[in-house]
């Protein structure tokens, strides 16, 4: 088992964390999902935001990590 590397990957498809350039085609001006789940006193992601979810360009609902534990991206249907 030494040297052996892992990669968890993460796959967080429809959590929306805001709109994308061709939002106005599909009447989706304005929209972030996880905007609007932060704000409940319920929602905690205490590790995704240790892994760097919440510095993900375009993602300002909450303060970014100084040292992410992972990599992390912002990624858009091709």
């Amino acid at each position: 088992m030494k040297n052996k590397k892992r990669v968890f990957l993460i796959v967080l498809d429809s959590v929306g964390i805001g709109e994308m350039p061709d939002a106005h085609k599909y009447g989706d001006e304005g929209s972030n999902t996880l905007a609007a789940i932060v704000k409940s006193d319920k929602f905690k992601a205490d590790n995704l935001e240790k892994l760097g979810f919440f510095n993900i360009e375009g993602v300002d609902c909450k303060e970014d990590v100084l040292n992410p534990l992972g990599s992390f991206a912002r990624l858009a249907e091709a």
